[in-house]
């Protein structure tokens, strides 16, 4: 089966709403979204999920709506996940190889993969994703992919990713009483990336910006790798707070202000505008300065991008993204808000819209920004975030194997048939290569 036969749906659980997505790759290598199904969520709150009932509803009615528009049954899902319990941090791996009349292989490099999924994490928290960095081979050749190289020893260094377990418990709960099955639990940044993010600015060094409801997502690139992940955990739904109480307005009407007249820049704004705001039950109507609710707006984002820019600090890439910024979600789209990071950052910046690898589509909309995400998580079902992972399925000649780092997800059913994508494959080497040598880790690494 070839991917223009494969039905992905990707299904993004957002602060303020469910996102169901359906998606099928043309003759042309590109994406074409053949359905969409959305709903308001009120049962989550910055990414996580609060009340397992409010989500369940929810997804239904958005998978409901998208299975209509494109015809299909669905039984298998892309989840995202955000929220500020995300954690990142780097750890090193190697390994000693048995056999070295051979070059060193797809499987060696999956194998050393899979076992930093063994790492031991604080208690409540899980490994949910393993980003290779470099690897060194024999202890002097420093390389990116050292498959087809002759080599005895493999160390590696890993970008891993962790997440609280009740809020990948929460989701998964949610997803399964839903009627649905999880096949890829994947980060909102990096599904983002896939979307809006071209290989040349990976290359260059690039960092993503995904300002969604509840959490503003980070992902810094360089060198067509994912360098450093984070969640911040503000996003347009306190800015709307904050224009409500500074306002004293209702959520609603302050919501509205902040899309219609909200800008991200005061000085850019007239002294002299003057909105009218509906009072209550017989009260006058209140007239608010278009300045002072843009003063209010720049206040928060300023916070919300020096957090940002404490990320890009640490990451200690700040030197090396040629590429500058690319901002997407729902948030990107206030007004001036491309200026005020340009400003704040001192990085040339764009709006990232999902675009890059998107064909025709019954659905024009999914091509705004606060669709990156669901996008992505659909283009996950064909790409990998990683092009050595993409090069790995050519290789093998199965494009539709999922990511290298994971042998253990279940089968695609999102058409009305079930697809088998040969994940067993990577099982397999895993249980190929349980007998090697594995020595000389790092001293904070801890295998089971």
């Amino acid at each position: 089966m070839n991917n223009t036969d494969r039905i992905v749906v990707g299904l993004d659980i957002g602060t303020t709403k469910i996102c169901a997505l359906v998606g099928v790759k043309n003759q042309f290598g590109k994406l074409e979204i053949l359905g969409m199904g959305k709903s308001v969520s009120e049962g989550v709150s910055r990414g996580m999920v609060v009340n397992i009932d409010k989500t369940v509803d929810a997804i239904n009615k958005a998978i409901k709506e998208a299975a209509e528009s494109a015809n299909i049954d669905i039984g298998v899902v892309n989840v995202g996940i955000a929220g500020q319990h995300i954690r990142s941090f780097k750890a090193h791996n190697g390994m000693t190889r048995n056999n070295v009349e051979d070059e060193i292989s797809v499987a060696d490099v999956t194998y050393l993969t899979q076992e930093m999924y063994k790492f031991v994490v604080p208690a409540g928290t899980q490994i949910i994703a393993v980003m290779p960095q470099e690897y060194v081979v024999d202890y002097q050749f420093k390389t990116d992919d050292p498959v087809g190289m002759p080599g005895r020893r493999i160390e590696g260094d890993f970008h891993i990713i962790t997440a609280e377990t009740n809020a990948v418990s929460y989701i998964d709960k949610s997803v399964k009483r839903s009627g649905l099955q999880t096949e890829e639990l994947i980060l909102e940044p990096i599904a983002s990336s896939l979307a809006v993010l071209s290989e040349d600015e990976k290359q260059a060094g690039v960092v993503l910006v995904d300002i969604g409801g509840g959490t503003t997502d980070v992902a810094i690139f360089h060198d067509g790798i994912i360098r450093h992940t984070a969640v911040i955990p503000f996003g347009g739904n306190i800015i709307t707070q904050d224009i409500k109480e500074g306002l004293q307005l209702l959520n609603q009407q302050a919501e509205a202000l902040k899309v219609k007249f909200g800008s991200a820049l005061a000085q850019e704004t007239s002294s002299n505008e003057i909105v009218s705001i509906p009072g209550l039950r017989n009260r006058e109507p209140k007239e608010i300065s278009i300045k002072n609710l843009a003063h209010i707006v720049e206040c928060r984002m300023e916070e919300i991008i020096n957090l940002v820019i404490a990320e890009i600090t640490a990451s200690g890439y700040d030197k090396k993204l040629s590429a500058g910024i690319v901002i997407t979600g729902g948030g990107s789209q206030l007004k001036h808000l491309k200026q005020l990071f340009e400003y704040k950052t001192g990085k040339n910046t764009r709006i990232g819209y999902p675009n890059e690898h998107l064909g025709k589509s019954k659905v024009e909309v999914v091509k705004s920004p606060m669709y990156a995400t669901a996008v992505g998580l659909v283009l996950a079902g064909f790409y990998g975030v990683d092009e050595r992972e993409n090069k790995y399925r050519e290789k093998a000649g199965l494009s539709e194997i999922k990511a290298v780092s994971d042998s253990s997800k279940p089968k695609t059913a999102t058409p009305k048939k079930e697809t088998n994508l040969g994940f067993g494959l990577f099982k397999n080497m895993k249980e190929k290569f349980t007998g090697m040598l594995i020595d000389d880790f790092d001293d904070k690494t801890n295998y089971e």
